[in-house]
């Protein structure tokens, strides 16, 4: 699963995820793009989880691109442990994104093809998905 090699800081303080995402919202290297429509953190989890699904509809002759990396620190404290006591250990890593960050890129796809491998990738993710082609 994706995570960072290597951290400035072992924990992060929590974002609010305000606004609508500028970088990464446009179609930059595929023909068809998976673009979110809320805001949201995405798990390393949820990414692979997508990634394989993608994966095992095309059968070959594709391209994928995946344009988010879950780069912050998601911290979680034991079950029944009272207020206080500091912060949580680290349980995963997320991807914060806002609406309109692209998710998922594909090319060498028909429409159809990569509608499919999209839809069945939306249904891994927490969040509210769209699919954007490339019209040139």
């Amino acid at each position: 699963m994706l995570q960072p090699k290597k951290t400035k800081y072992r924990k992060a303080h929590r974002w609010v995820l305000k606004w609508i995402a500028v970088r990464g919202s446009s179609v930059s290297f595929g023909d068809y793009a998976m673009k979110t429509v809320e805001q949201g953190f995405i798990t390393s989890r949820q990414i692979e989880a997508s990634r394989r699904a993608i994966v095992r509809f095309l059968k070959r002759g594709w391209k994928l691109w995946i344009r988010i990396f879950p780069d912050k620190p998601y911290t979680k404290k034991p079950l029944e442990v009272p207020m206080g006591w500091g912060k949580g250990s680290v349980e995963m890593y997320v991807a914060p994104v806002k609406p309109g960050r692209i998710l998922f890129e594909i090319s060498w796809v028909s429409a159809e093809v990569a509608r499919e491998a999209f839809r069945l990738a939306s249904h891994k993710l927490p969040i509210k998905t769209k699919i954007l082609a490339d019209i040139i």
